[in-house]
């Protein structure tokens, strides 16, 4: 036979009544059990003992349908019920137990225990008393007298709870709370005034617990749901609050507050799936306006103008927009200057305007909030070669372009500065000398970048001409004015011999 103590270290330390259970055993010649019942019983206590509720509760129902009338069933199927955490359930079976043996003082001791954590605190003194009129053992005479005095003290600390609410000190009516909400736990109408307290102490995420608690510990309980969806709403998780909103109306499909608040949220909802699928398809013209909408759908909760400003910085940053990525992750890190998101996206605009320092200073920033995050790692690296690069030779700026220059504008831009400075417009040997050092680097630059490779390279930080920049001996890419000689600056390469003739 398993042993009291280990039946409950398997169902759990919440069923103190399972000390008792096995103590019945001797009970059954005195309800009549019969054998086909008594089978029921002996199967059904071996599986709760085994942890196996489910199939423990088909056997302690069989045993009741074969016999309605004896207790035992009950007071096992009850344990079921607690291990189960269906309290309702379980105090209806123990009520059975009281009223066909009723001097039956552990039942009762039971179920005092669970109205007082129900804060139903007249009928469970009504229990404890009654056990102490029923010539109780010692021990339930003391248990039956410590939970009086324990629900004494529980009526006082909810009269200063409800007194300290109408007195708007919620902080204190909190404490409270707190303290009686230890024992009574199943006490939904507790629970929300605790979880009123906190939204007018305006701290409603600590409300939602609570909140949740009291759907399921009062039937149809649209109120909390309802309260939930809008401060999951408040917080800006809508995808929450629509799932609480529908659990509203799936209790009420007419409950006007709850069918207008999902209106709103399943509207807003929609806009931010849709917009996310434009960006995940790279269409970001398309998902700022997307979130343009959303911002004027919800323009009252601050939280959605501010999330809907980091998705449009980013889609800016993305599109290479830099002055407008720079300007709205701006106006995000002023109200979040530790948000990473718009930190990342305004460093790497900031690299698109060759603004290299406040790159570096994003980067680093965002490092400092997000330590393990590698994108930030490799971007504050690439910003790094950039500047020191930026301080040698700058391609782009040498042919005098943004840095996500389409290749024709490139080409034009070479073709114009070419012709500009090429070293046979000049007489003064100075100024050919000058205008040699000068073609060399907007042939360099254009070489550079119409090749996708070396424009690669460049734009991680690395010049493909520089010989610092190579590994090994020497440069490969070197180039001098000897190598450019004869070189056409209008055609698609290979050696061409011309000079410029101007009317």
């Amino acid at each position: 036979m398993v042993s009291a103590s280990a039946c409950a270290g398997q169902v759990g330390a919440v069923l103190p009544l399972l000390l008792v259970l096995f103590d019945l055993l001797g009970e059954g010649v005195e309800c009549g059990i019969n054998a086909e019942v008594e089978k029921q019983l002996e199967m059904g206590k071996k599986l709760l003992a085994a942890g196996q509720l489910a199939d423990a509760l088909s056997h302690f129902h069989a045993a009741i349908e074969g016999d309605s009338d004896n207790y035992i069933a009950y007071y096992r199927r009850a344990t079921v019920y607690l291990a189960m955490g269906k309290s309702k359930a379980a105090i209806r079976d123990l009520s059975k137990v009281v009223e066909l043996k009723q001097d039956f003082t552990s039942a009762r001791l039971q179920r005092g225990h669970l109205l007082l954590k129900q804060g139903k605190f007249d009928e469970a003194e009504d229990d404890f008393k009654s056990v102490l009129k029923s010539n109780p053992s010692d021990n339930e005479e003391k248990e039956a007298r410590s939970q009086l005095t324990k629900s004494d003290e529980l009526q006082r600390l909810r009269s200063q709870a409800l007194s300290l609410y109408r007195q708007e000190d919620y902080t204190t009516a909190i404490s409270r709370l707190d303290g009686i909400l230890e024992v009574c736990v199943w006490d939904a109408e507790l629970r929300e005034l605790r979880a009123e307290c906190y939204i007018k102490e305006g701290e409603p995420g600590k409300a939602i617990s609570d909140l949740k608690a009291a759907t399921k510990l009062k039937n149809d309980n649209t109120e909390a749901f309802y309260k939930i969806s809008t401060i999951y709403y408040q917080l800006g998780d809508h995808e929450l609050s629509l799932s609480e909103v529908r659990e509203c109306l799936k209790l009420d499909q007419d409950h006007k507050l709850c069918f207008s608040h999902y209106k709103q949220v399943k509207k807003l909802n929609k806009q931010i799936e849709s917009a996310e699928e434009l960006i995940r398809e790279g269409r970001y013209t398309d998902a700022i306006n997307k979130y343009e909408s959303v911002m004027k759908t919800e323009p009252k909760v601050p939280i959605y103008t501010l999330r809907a400003k980091e998705r449009i910085c980013h889609c800016f940053s993305k599109n290479e927009q830099a002055a407008e990525a720079i300007k709205v992750c701006t106006e995000v890190l002023l109200l979040e200057p530790a948000n990473v998101n718009a930190l990342k996206d305004r460093a790497e605009a900031y690299l698109l305007e060759d603004q290299y320092e406040e790159a570096i200073q994003d980067y680093e920033t965002a490092q400092a909030n997000s330590e393990n995050d590698q994108q930030i790692r490799e971007g504050l690296e690439r910003a790094q070669r950039m500047l020191k690069q930026s301080q040698k030779r700058d391609y782009y700026k040498i042919l005098g372009i943004k840095r996500n220059a389409r290749k024709q504008e490139i080409i034009k831009a070479y073709r114009k500065l070419a012709s500009q400075w090429h070293p046979d417009n000049f007489q003064n040997e100075e100024e050919k000398k000058k205008a040699e050092k000068k073609f060399i680097d907007i042939a360099a630059a254009k070489e550079v970048l119409t090749d996708p490779e070396m424009r690669r390279k460049f734009d991680a930080g690395e010049d493909p001409l520089d010989a610092e920049s190579q590994q090994g001996g020497g440069n490969p890419f070197h180039r001098t004015w000897n190598t450019w000689q004869g070189f056409n600056p209008f055609s698609s390469g290979g050696p061409f011999k011309f000079k410029f003739h101007f009317n």
